[in-house]
């Protein structure tokens, strides 16, 4: 009984010691996170990203961008507002939330006619603006893949939809390639250039020998006519 008994004294005591360490290591943990540092916010705003961030880690704080608004004053990139204003004074190793500036609102769309889709895209982009819409048509006039038309024009209002006529090049047709043969070069050119072919000339005569594709042959608007001159 007496040695039972020794056990559960022991096991008291280790148990009350344990206690006593926890609440004394609890202490000393709230005790140096109540004495932290405490520093003054910097003020951010109208400053570029790399400053803001030297200023914050100075201080031993940190900067984090939440979102990002226009505005017609502070440049493209730069510190437009701070969650916690200058001056404050916070604890170290807290994070300054920022919203980064836009720059000014476009008010209406740049000129996109006769610039390619891919062109048009980019300017838009820098802008803060993008495409909504894009309709392709066959055009005989303008080339593939350049703006026909674009809503709203330059001298409308900037709405949320922005739609562009985007040109196909002409349509394709189908021929039965001429007979070139014994025709003389310049003649030739003229009905290649009618057709909407291409051409690739062999030789350096006047009078066209033999052709490819042969005379009779299907062939399509944009293909290519090759003659042999002698």
């Amino acid at each position: 009984m007496q040695k039972g008994f020794s056990s559960l004294l022991k096991f008291t005591i280790f148990a009350i010691a344990f206690i006593f360490l926890g609440l004394f290591f609890g202490y000393i943990t709230f005790r140096i996170l109540s004495f932290s540092r405490t520093v003054e916010v910097p003020d951010l705003r109208g400053r570029n990203l790399l400053e803001s961030n030297r200023l914050l880690t100075d201080k031993n704080l940190y900067l984090k961008i939440e979102g990002e608004d226009y505005d017609s004053t502070i440049p493209v990139g730069y510190v437009l507002k701070q969650d916690i204003p200058a001056g404050k004074k916070v604890k170290e190793k807290r994070a300054i939330k920022v919203v980064i500036s836009k720059g000014p609102r476009v008010k209406s769309i740049p000129l996109l006619v006769n610039e390619t889709l891919f062109n048009a895209e980019s300017i838009l982009i820098q802008k803060g603006l993008r495409v909504t819409r894009v309709f392709m048509v066959h055009s005989d006039i303008i080339e593939k893949d350049k703006i026909i038309a674009q809503k709203p024009g330059i001298d409308e209002p900037l709405t949320d939809t922005i739609t562009l006529l985007v040109s196909l090049g002409p349509h394709q047709k189908t021929y039965f390639c001429p007979d070139f043969r014994a025709m003389p070069l310049e003649q030739s050119l003229e009905i290649i250039k009618k057709l909407n072919l291409k051409v690739n000339i062999e030789g350096t005569g006047e009078i066209v020998e033999s052709q490819k594709p042969e005379p009779g042959k299907q062939i399509k608007t944009g293909e290519l006519v090759k003659l042999i001159l002698y």
